[in-house]
């Protein structure tokens, strides 16, 4: 087992990896909430139905909560039943939530936990590579409007994250390729050799970047904001798919925005064609869309971007440079525009 500390003071915290760490959930909350009398499992119901489930035991009487599977759920109703449940069970403040699933079910059951009773604690146990090398980890929880992604939430740190790698063998070639949209992140972020290491080190490597941006910068000034390399267009394609009903993962939003992110730092002069030529290649060789979807509207995107949790009534990029990857503010809706309709002519 692979134990990445996130070091923050008196809330410091552990994110396991490796193979079985699903069955370290009872030991591990025992240590961190010794006052728990009560668990709240918050899951997918495809879930609770897999054989792998049966290993998630709190060590304390629990009810398992279900959400509907699928990003248009991530949403404040869904935050006001799953409280509403937890009053009903008669959840108290000293008791734990314990997050089991994705992305969409750790942002939604952390902010629930975040939100009842002003703070209860909680354990991720993350089933997907998206979940265990990003989503998982950092404390910021939160649900979408159909206005943006992610406009509504809380910074609150899990009690332990336990990433374990056996349940990713349940995955379909679409949910791997979406954690490979954040896996590619971190290439461009800190490890060009990430993608030359075995899975459960390729989860605890990335876990360790995040979690010493998260100690460094926990309620994302600019640095914690690099974790966000690729997400501004990327944010922007969910929305606005959201909002028809399409179907588009995050991971291969991330993709496309990681690749519109290193054309628009080309076009205002910050990198060559052969950086833009290299995030083509880890992106498409990780199996990820690097076009934009097919009848984007240029004029929604830049809507949605100008929505963006980073812009400051600004439009903000995180742009790689010379000195690396850089929060760029003040960015023109011109060169915007024209890297969108740039971008457009390589499909």
């Amino acid at each position: 087992m692979i134990t990445v500390p996130v070091e923050l003071g008196a809330r410091r915290y552990e994110v396991l990896v490796g193979d079985g760490a699903r069955t370290l959930l009872a030991e591990v909350v025992s240590a961190q909430l010794p006052g728990a009398r009560r668990a709240a499992v918050v899951t997918e119901a495809r879930l609770a139905g897999l054989d792998w489930f049966a290993g998630v035991d709190p060590g304390l009487p629990f009810a398992v909560h279900t959400l509907p599977g699928g990003e248009e759920h991530k949403t404040l109703g869904a935050v006001e039943a799953l409280c509403r449940s937890f009053a009903r069970d008669g959840l108290a403040r000293t008791d734990v939530v314990v997050a089991v699933g994705g992305g969409v079910v750790t942002d939604t059951a952390g902010f629930a936990a975040a939100a009842y009773h002003r703070g209860t604690g909680y354990v991720n146990v993350p089933t997907t590579l998206l979940g265990q090398v990003d989503a998982a980890i950092g404390g910021k929880t939160g649900v979408d409007l159909p206005e943006g992604k992610n406009l509504v939430g809380a910074f609150w740190q899990p009690r332990a994250v336990l990433c374990d790698t056996a349940t990713l063998a349940t995955l379909d070639e679409r949910e791997w390729a979406c954690g490979r949209g954040e896996v590619a992140k971190y290439v461009f972020l800190d490890r060009p050799d990430l993608l030359d290491l075995p899975l459960d080190e390729q989860v605890a490597r990335c876990a360790a970047i995040k979690a010493a941006v998260v100690a460094a910068d926990e309620r994302e000034g600019d640095r914690r904001m690099l974790l966000n390399y690729g997400h501004t267009l990327a944010h922007a394609l969910e929305g606005a798919a959201l909002a028809r009903g399409g179907d588009l993962r995050h991971g291969e939003a991330v993709g496309i925005g990681l690749v519109y992110a290193a054309l628009l730092a080309r076009y205002l002069g910050r990198v060559d064609d052969e950086r833009v030529a290299l995030h083509r290649r880890v992106v498409a060789g990780l199996g990820l869309p690097v076009e934009l979807p097919v009848a984007s509207d240029p004029d929604e995107l830049l809507g949605f971007m100008a929505r963006d949790k980073k812009a400051r009534h600004d439009l903000t990029f995180v742009l790689d440079g010379p000195a690396g990857l850089e929060v760029v503010r003040d960015v023109g809706a011109g060169a915007v525009l024209a890297t969108l309709a740039e971008m457009a002519k390589c499909e």
